[in-house]
């Protein structure tokens, strides 16, 4: 009787093990980037990108904000893109058009990808329900890892003097808007997750990435304090999505000042890990 109680625990044992493995493998993880690399256009040299290409090359998604909307952003995407073929995988990549707002404060953004790690899904699209009222509305974009499908919100909002909040309070509709798709916010909010403008997202179960991580670099760093403000981040639906991982890339240790440093941007990368559940 003991020796049969001993070999159903082994079995029992070995089936939980199977279990686990098998919904590991089915499981979708994927690794996104987003960077706000301020004003990536004409001006970036080739060195600039060259650098930006061995910051990013280690992710699967990259998404950027702050892409130059007239001449040089389109082609800046297109040589980082390039550089990155360069590197031993395949990417491709999407650019949205340039956005409803106003001349002076028009840009673009973009996706970078991994085509052996991802399959972009459809057409990637500006979203245009609140480009009234959203000075740069988000750019829209599902992806498929394996059997599990997720769908990118990049977004740039206006700068903190502005009122940042006023747009993002229309986040809390894209939900509704889109209930079959798994939206994951990621961008330059400019604004701290901490602000109630956040809580609507989170009662409907969207989760930060971040707490009180500063993502923007000072002018000169200060008894060793090179970040100024917490605006970058990532919120998920925590229902649906699991953070395996997660950090940023202080590509500025790598300069010999912040002056040389923001010369690339004024931003770090921030990045995560994804487990889609």
């Amino acid at each position: 009787m003991k020796s049969l109680l001993k070999n159903n625990r082994k079995k029992i044992v070995l089936f939980s093990i199977c279990l686990s493995i098998i919904s590991i493998a089915l499981s979708g993880q994927t690794k996104v980037v987003s960077w706000n690399i301020e004003n990536i256009g004409k001006s970036k040299s080739d060195q600039e990108i060259a650098f930006i290409a061995n910051t990013v090359r280690d992710f699967d998604i990259i998404a950027i904000q702050e892409v130059v909307a007239g001449y040089g952003g389109a082609q800046a995407v297109a040589r980082l893109a390039d550089e990155l073929n360069r590197k031993g995988a395949k990417w491709d990549y999407v650019i949205s058009e340039p956005t409803s707002s106003a001349a002076y404060t028009m840009e673009r953004y973009a996706y970078i990808w991994k085509t052996s790690k991802v399959k972009k899904i459809g057409r990637a699209w500006l979203e245009k329900k609140y480009n009234v009222v959203i000075d740069r509305e988000p750019f829209l974009c599902t992806f498929k890892y394996k059997n599990k499908e997720f769908t990118l919100v990049n977004f740039h909002a206006i700068p903190k003097t502005k009122q940042p909040e006023t747009e993002i309070k229309y986040f809390k509709f894209l939900p509704v808007a889109y209930p079959t798709l798994n939206l994951i916010f990621v961008g330059d909010f400019n604004c701290p997750q901490s602000h109630t403008v956040f809580n609507p997202l989170k009662k409907m179960g969207y989760t930060s990435v971040f707490l009180n991580q500063k993502t923007t670099l000072k002018r000169e760093c200060k008894y060793s304090q090179c970040l100024a403000s917490e605006l970058d981040n990532m919120f998920y639906n925590s229902t649906s999505v699991t953070v395996k991982n997660y950090g940023v890339v202080p590509f500025y240790q790598k300069f010999n000042s912040l002056k040389e440093a923001r010369a690339i941007s004024d931003h770090i990368p921030i990045w995560a890990e994804f487990v889609l559940n």
